[in-house]
């Protein structure tokens, strides 16, 4: 799973999300190594295992003869309290990394490989992510 070397706080403050008010990505929003990316339609925080899981799918699906890229890089930590402990007495401890993504953010990015498969491969991986993506291409009717 991803995780970043070294951070420089270990907890993070939360950051309220607010979907009325949600502005799309300004950056990684274009495809810059494939043919093919799985675009985020929606915002939400994608965990590391979330992420591996997709990767995984996507890899599986490619064989050897399509390259990929991940776009993104879990930086955030997120914090969980114990089971049955009650409110107050501080925050909880870390437990892994997300990534806050935005509408409009390029997450993956496939070449080598024919377009139906390519599509078929981020439609699978796109699915193991808690947020709504699409495929699109670089000639694409988006």
């Amino acid at each position: 799973m991803l995780l970043p070397k070294k951070v420089k706080f270990r907890k993070w403050q939360t950051g309220r999300s607010n979907p009325k008010k949600t502005s799309p990505a300004t950056r990684g929003t274009k495809l810059a190594f494939g043919s093919f990316g799985l675009k985020a339609e929606s915002e939400g925080r994608v965990r590391s295992n979330q992420l591996e899981s997709a990767r995984k799918r996507l890899s599986h699906t490619l064989t050897k003869a399509g390259k990929y890229w991940i776009r993104i890089f879990p930086d955030r930590p997120y914090t969980q309290k114990p089971a049955e402990v009650g409110m107050g007495k501080g925050k909880g401890d870390p437990q892994g990394y997300c990534f806050a993504v935005l509408p409009g953010r390029i997450i993956f990015e496939v070449d080598g490989v024919e377009e139906h498969v390519a599509r078929e491969a981020l439609r699978k991986a796109g699915s193991k992510l808690p947020l709504k993506a699409k495929v699109v291409s670089r000639i694409s009717k988006e």
